[in-house]
């Protein structure tokens, strides 16, 4: 599976309903072209929750082909459905995780380093993450990753995913600097009309490809 096109990243809410109400929202106009993944990732929900959620938000990518990617649980991810996990710096180990999941999706976050990103592909990863690109008030005391970064990492082989501060203003600049998937939580979810905000990400995959061809 090549992952390219929108990567969303769900909010952190309380409210399961609002939740899924908001990812429907953005796939149902523009799931069919322009998405690469939804990862499931909610800071504010318990155990029980969070399973509910991810088997909830299974069945809704199943029905929409889009593949759901489950944040930092690989076990979540199993009982969920889900077509993937993904895994950042202290989230376990890259390589049990493969063995673990079989021929299911495994990303991983670098951060600003290719040395990290060298080391999880040689682990199985199938797509690796680098950021953040911009601030980010999701996490404003990370690491700022240079959009440089994307063209030193293309020789690893894998897609490139940049997270951190995108926005729709600033998201072609990313692109053009070879990310091939642009991962976004407030600049999607919170905008006000979120299935608008998913058609516009999503067709700046789709001039790119037309502009290609």
């Amino acid at each position: 599976m090549r992952l390219a096109g929108l990567y969303a990243i769900t909010p952190d809410t309380a409210d399961s309903h609002a939740l899924i109400e908001r990812v429907q929202a953005a796939m149902k106009n523009s799931a069919s072209h322009g998405w690469a993944a939804l990862q499931y990732r909610n800071k504010l929900a318990g155990t029980a929750q969070r399973a509910a959620e991810a088997r909830a938000l299974a069945a809704l990518c199943a029905g929409y082909g889009v593949p759901l990617i489950v944040n930092d649980d690989v076990e979540l991810a199993l009982a969920a459905g889900a077509d993937g996990v993904h895994l950042g710096r202290g989230d376990g180990d890259l390589n049990a995780a493969r063995a673990r999941i079989g021929s299911h999706l495994l990303g991983a976050s670098c951060y600003d380093r290719l040395d990290i990103a060298r080391r999880a592909v040689a682990a199985g990863a199938d797509y690796v993450a680098f950021g953040s690109v911009y601030p980010s008030a999701t996490k404003p005391s990370a690491v700022r990753a240079p959009l440089s970064l994307f063209a030193q990492a293309r020789a690893l082989g894998v897609p490139l995913v940049a997270i951190g501060g995108i926005t729709l203003e600033n998201a072609a600049d990313v692109i053009r600097a070879g990310a091939d998937c642009i991962a976004v939580i407030s600049a999607l979810f919170d905008a006000p009309d979120v299935a608008a905000r998913a058609r516009a990400f999503t067709d700046l995959f789709s001039t790119r490809t037309s502009t290609a061809a």
